[in-house]
């Protein structure tokens, strides 16, 4: 959230006062420095939340000149947070437009003194100016590519509703933005029993919709602004344990594999509890320690859970394209598939990634339950369940012991897979590499011999060394301070007792 001077000690900091300063509450600006530079080390891009539309009413602006950089009165009195810009005024005697160019400096400024690499738009609903806004990335984006950071500045506006028209791929200011219908849509799914699958569809596949690039749109299914979804479904639905930790794992499968990019609400996956409050709101990081009672166990299954799902969706391939296609429905058992595939455009010989995520948003849990029109015959493995391996034939999967409200993810064994293991690397083609045990235990075996002579042959040569060391090769003398001379080989170095100190001396082979 806006980490720019606000009023008081605690809050959210969407009251700015100061665009230039830093919530001192918060640290110094030499602290926030070191922090993005810590963050850009483990390679952790940073994107500053940034509020725009208006500022508090104490902002030193408001008292010299309201009217010069604020709009007069509020435009929308049911959205209004405080002084709003003005980015319609310009003034003729010095050629400029004064609020435009207050805010595009401060933007500048965190780019060239603390290196962030991107800016979500707060309220850009309310700014309603896409005209100013078009100029403004533009602006910015140039300033991050002159500097050298963030070749990729990335700018995110937050539109409620969302549309497409605000995306710069249709012709508008942002390079994406908050997917509101995709968080509306999906929490609605979760909680109830009979989803319509229909608009759960136009959501998960964002170009329904009228969006082009996966960047287009963000998905989350929790925010500030909410409860978590875990909070949710105890507080208005009355599903606790289990049951609400296993829709939440269901929600976060079809946010990460669907069209778009990923936001994540911070605590939910660790089944963080508390209610959203303005106050102190600090993560609960006993969820996860070590308990003797082990009580805590659901959180700690549900930590790796989401590590389980980041990793898939990081590092397959299939989710950096936009391809995705529904490839079975069945509006009476609420069952959906959906397929996932990156295709190779240079390795003629590589079949392509392939994922397929299957949900089942029933209250029934199915014994057997039958998939058709599988994009591909062969092996397939399942993700999340010990990679168990299932053999497609005829385009039909079988999946059992089916839970209700529950997901499933089967990832295709394609040219750059091996057979199974639990083990799992990457490569730079950023696919899963599955190894089998046996094919491991073959290496193994073969390795032992050749390891075998390799600690011989190093052994051999360093008994060589320890006698060639003090064996006189070549005759050399070296006369010593006190005029004392002595005999030594072609040895680097010798240690030499005079005056009861040890003097040491390093020749040139």
């Amino acid at each position: 959230m806006p980490v720019k001077e606000f009023p008081g000690q605690i809050g959210w900091g969407y009251t700015p006062r100061y665009h230039f300063a830093i919530q001192s509450t918060y640290g110094t600006s030499a602290d926030l420095k070191e922090m993005i530079d810590a963050f850009h080390k483990n390679g952790i891009r940073v994107i500053m939340d940034g509020v725009y539309n208006h500022c508090d009413i104490s902002a030193p602006y408001t008292a010299i000149d309201h009217d010069y950089w604020f709009h007069h009165a509020p435009k929308d009195p049911v959205w209004c947070w405080g002084p709003e810009w003005n980015y319609e005024k310009y003034d003729e005697k010095y050629k400029i437009w004064p609020a435009r160019k207050y805010i595009g400096e401060s933007i500048k400024y965190f780019i060239n003194e603390f290196h962030i690499d991107g800016i979500r738009f707060d309220a850009a609903t309310q700014i309603a100016n896409d005209e100013f806004l078009k100029i403004l990335v533009q602006e910015i984006k140039q300033q991050a590519r002159e500097r050298g950071f963030g070749t990729e500045f990335y700018c995110v506006g937050e539109y409620l509703p969302d549309g497409p028209e605000h995306v710069i791929s249709n012709g508008g200011p942002m390079d994406g933005i908050w997917h509101d219908s995709f968080f509306l849509k999906l929490r609605e799914s979760i909680a109830n029993e009979s989803p319509k699958l229909n608009e759960l569809k136009d959501v998960i596949d964002a170009r329904r919709q009228g969006y082009k690039n996966i960047t287009d749109v963000v998905n989350y299914q929790s925010n500030h602004d909410h409860n978590r979804l875990l909070v949710d479904l105890g507080k208005e639905h009355q599903i606790f344990d289990e049951e609400a930790f296993r829709r939440v794992r269901m929600a976060l499968t079809i946010q990460a594999t669907s069209f778009g990019l990923m936001m994540i609400w911070m605590g939910a996956e660790i089944g963080e509890y508390k209610e959203k409050t303005p106050g102190v709101a600090k993560i609960d990081w006993s969820l996860i320690e070590d308990r003797e009672d082990n009580s805590n166990a659901i959180n700690k299954e549900q930590l790796q859970f989401y590590k389980d799902v980041i990793q898939l969706q990081k590092l397959n391939s299939a989710f950096t394209s936009p391809n995705i296609e529904f490839i079975f429905e069945n509006e009476n058992d609420f069952i959906l598939a959906w397929h996932r595939w990156n295709p190779p455009i240079y390795d003629t010989h590589n079949q392509g990634d392939h994922v397929i995520i299957i949900c089942n948003w029933s209250p029934i849990t199915y014994e057997k339950y039958e998939i058709l029109n599988i994009p591909r015959n062969g092996k397939w493995y399942e993700w999340l369940n010990n990679d168990k391996e299932y053999i497609i034939e005829h385009n039909k999967l079988i999946i059992e012991d089916f839970k209700d409200h529950s997901t499933r993810i089967f990832v295709y064994q394609n040219s750059s897979f091996f057979p199974i293991s639990n083990t799992t690397l990457s490569t730079d083609r950023r696919h899963f590499i599955h190894i089998h045990s046996k094919i491991i235990s073959i290496i193994g075996i073969l390795l032992i011999p050749i390891v075998l002579i390799c600690l011989t042959i190093m052994y051999y040569f360093y008994k060589r060394h320890l006698k060639t060391k003090y064996h006189q090769e070549t005759e050399r003398n070296i006369i010593l301070d006190n005029e004392q001379t002595s005999s030594i080989d072609r040895y680097t170095s010798i240690e030499i007792n005079e005056n009861d100190s040890t003097v040491k001396y390093q020749f040139m082979q």
